[in-house]
């Protein structure tokens, strides 16, 4: 992080006058000066909400800071007044560079264009000509994936397709500070994957203002926070401290609401798995393999060759990822706290000397929650894959129970040493899973409990 200064935020105020009435607008409007005119105190026709109260902070240049807080707390309005889009009531902000922004999720947008031409009027509205556009469009359009109907109006699109599209934008504007307010949520695992590596790639050199209300995307994330509440900055601290301040006042204002006891019986548990290429109900299970009453129900996408990004040089080629039944037959659903088989299977493009296979889960955030490879078991053995030949790899492990939510598998093949070795093919996503329902209590994972006993 440099010593320069992007953001200078200093003593920032926002007053909203709120009238109970729409004619007290119309008195506000003429009242006050000719109460003034004749020598009476002016009186005001209005109430004073504050959203910002004096505050003061600033960023420093390829800096990533996140806000965190409530609803209401002025997280919003604070990014619009950086943003330029709406003017304090007194207080200044400074900053340097170009600045591009994802606040409401289609701002900016015209709903009646298609989103070719709106590519075009946003990205003109953040600085760029037409030529510019032109020579970028293309990277746009692709990094959106939103295929055809890039030729459609936006009255068209879901908000996941909105989010794909504005965020392409974005993303292609060679931006200094870049802001975003909640804009991922509404994004699917393998778009929200895909920003989150953007995102990490931009704070390399640019400024990054991060709103979220998932304080793990924030530590994840980001170099400091700012905490709001009722519009008064709480903290401004490392992320860690603020976002675990935060969390703790949640549970000061508020208890967290009681789990719903579900009886096994009523659970209805069963197993998922693949027969003709369909989900089918098999093995349907009086008990769960950790003894619990609360499950954590994994539903599995199939893997899909080329429909994740990937790299490496291509000396050998993912072609399976899957987790596997006592069968042997890939599972649609997996319960968390159950024996699993993660199978990955490599084709070899040419002779690979010392193969490493490994993978890591990573969650919507792109933090790696667990993972492994076959290097520490193997490395004394010498193992030759003849170009054109297949190899498998077998991960059994117990599931671990995860909190609700999108999860990813990357997986990679390599050759050599842990430390020296060739990247071969690495996918980013290359399988999806979400975690529907969950009794983890804390955390990013949790473990099948043996014993929870009071004595």
């Amino acid at each position: 992080m440099s010593s320069e200064i992007a953001i200078k935020v200093n003593n920032v105020s926002k007053c909203y006058h709120i009238y109970d009435h729409p004619r007290d607008r119309l008195r506000q409007f003429f009242l006050p000066g000719i109460q003034r005119y004749v020598g009476r105190k002016p009186k005001s026709y209005f109430r004073e909400s504050w959203a910002l109260h004096d505050t003061t902070f600033q960023v420093g240049k390829g800096e990533t800071i996140g806000i965190i807080g409530r609803n209401g707390s002025g997280k919003s309005t604070l990014l619009q007044i950086i943003c330029g889009t709406l003017n304090q009531t007194h207080g200044t902000v400074e900053t340097k560079g170009r600045v591009a922004a994802l606040l409401e999720l289609g701002s900016g947008f015209n709903a009646e264009f298609t989103g070719r031409e709106n590519v075009y009027l946003n990205a003109s509205m953040f600085g760029l000509n037409e030529k510019e556009i032109d020579e970028r469009f293309d990277d746009i359009a692709s990094f959106a994936d939103i295929g055809e109907y890039i030729n459609q109006p936006v009255k068209t699109y879901s908000s996941g397709m909105l989010v794909r599209l504005a965020f392409s934008v974005v993303a292609h504007v060679n931006t200094d500070i870049l802001v975003i307010d909640e804009a991922l949520a509404v994004g699917d695992a393998y778009f929200t994957q895909k920003c989150m590596r953007f995102l990490r790639r931009f704070r390399e050199n640019g400024t990054l203002l991060f709103v979220s209300h998932d304080a793990a995307a924030v530590i994840g994330l980001c170099d400091s926070a700012i905490w709001l509440d009722k519009g008064e900055m709480k903290a401004h601290n490392n992320a860690k401290v603020v976002s675990e301040a935060y969390l703790a006042s949640l549970y000061d204002g508020s208890k967290p609401s009681g789990k719903i006891p579900v009886s096994i019986k009523d659970a209805q548990i069963k197993r998922m798995d693949v027969v003709n290429d369909q989900a089918v109900v098999i093995d349907p299970r009086a008990d769960l393999i950790n003894k619990t009453i609360l499950r954590n129900d994994l539903q599995v996408f199939r893997f899909i060759p080329g429909a994740s990004s990937d790299f490496g040089l291509r000396g050998a080629e993912i072609s399976e990822v899957a987790f596997l039944g006592e069968n042997g037959k890939p599972l649609l659903h997996i319960i968390g706290g159950e024996i699993v088989q993660l199978r990955i299977g490599v084709v070899a493009l040419k002779k690979i000397i010392s193969p490493i296979i490994g993978f890591s889960v990573k969650d919507r955030l792109g933090q790696v929650l667990f993972g492994d490879n076959t290097y520490i078991t193997y490395h004394d053995t010498h193992i030759v894959v003849e170009s054109g030949k297949m190899i498998n790899a077998n991960f059994v492990f117990q599931m671990p129970i995860l909190p609700a939510g999108d999860y990813s598998i990357a997986v990679a093949i390599a050759s050599g040493t842990q430390t020296e070795h060739v990247q071969h093919h690495w996918l980013h996503d290359a399988l999806i899973f979400k975690s529907l329902a969950s009794s983890v209590s804390t955390g990013l994972v949790g473990i099948p409990m043996k014993r929870i006993e009071l004595v």
